[in-house]
């Protein structure tokens, strides 16, 4: 008695059909057909797919290679993608339902296709900048950056020394942890801490903080409920030359360059009075 040898792995299609073709030629049912396959290619080809092809080489066909495809024609004519085109020009906030309903000949899938993959379109949203700069002072801007590089391709260190820069910043009674400070080494058997969820306190207080290279020269707090103008932000100016002269001797005499913001406390008349008074 024989043993049954392996079944044939990966066989090619068009061997597997000349099989079948050889077999439907010597008369043999589909379904033993079949089972002939199975027995030794393995299960490479279903008894639905097995009766569709018994059926066609019956019928006289020859050829067991698959038969040329022709690619499925485009839905969509060039006049209708530069039309498609130009209403996206015309109005960039254009949705795929909006665009069915100017061209309801086509699909909203065909749509979405011919945007996204014939025409390369997709949706971006607009970047956030803090603020919307004007030519002046983008200018202002460039003059500022070009005096900086000059003083310090000339002064190099004792530039760098000079600067100061000040922001104000709403500090919180509570502050909850964050994910990176609450990291622990554990191994891996080991009990995982808990973290019960905290919110940031209600409470808060305005602070005006302003620093160098060297450290922080001045937090200012303000009372609760006051709002910094152009008086209280004087005065606060007033104490960091007072902390300058106590921290950074010699400074005032040498000249600094102070860089903060241009809200309107800050560039206001008897701020800049004030500042030039500093020098």
């Amino acid at each position: 008695m024989f043993e049954m040898a392996a079944p044939i792995e990966s066989p090619a299609k068009c061997e597997v059909r000349s099989f079948v073709r050889f077999l439907n030629t010597k008369g043999e049912h589909s379904a033993e057909i079949h089972k002939q396959i199975v027995a030794v290619y393995g299960n490479v080809m279903n008894q639905q797919n097995m009766t569709k092809w018994c059926h066609e080489l019956s019928k006289g066909r020859t050829d067991v290679h698959d038969e040329q495809r022709s690619s499925r024609p485009s839905l969509i004519s060039d006049d209708l993608f530069q039309e498609i085109e130009g209403e996206i020009c015309a109005n960039q906030r254009v949705t795929i339902r909006e665009l069915h309903h100017i061209i309801p000949e086509v699909s909203k899938t065909t749509i979405q296709e011919a945007v996204t993959k014939k025409l390369g379109y997709r949706k971006l949203g607009a970047r956030w900048v803090p603020k919307m700069l004007t030519d002046d002072h983008k200018t202002k801007r460039m003059g500022s950056v070009l005096r900086f590089l000059t003083r310090y391709t000339q002064e190099r260190d004792e530039f760098l020394d000079s600067i100061m820069t000040g922001d104000e910043t709403w500090v919180f009674h509570h502050t909850p942890e964050s994910k990176q400070q609450s990291l622990q080494w554990h191994h891996t058997h080991s009990l995982r801490t808990r973290k019960f969820k905290t919110s940031i306190s209600v409470k808060k207080v305005l602070a005006s903080v302003f620093w160098d290279r060297k450290g922080i020269l001045l937090v200012n707090f303000m009372p609760p409920g006051a709002t910094i103008n152009a008086t209280t932000y004087c005065d606060t100016l007033t104490r960091l030359g007072r902390a300058i002269q106590n921290k950074r001797r010699g400074m005032l005499s040498r000249g600094m360059c102070l860089l903060h913001d241009n809200a309107r406390p800050h560039s206001t008349h008897i701020t800049t009075v004030l500042l030039e008074k500093f020098k």
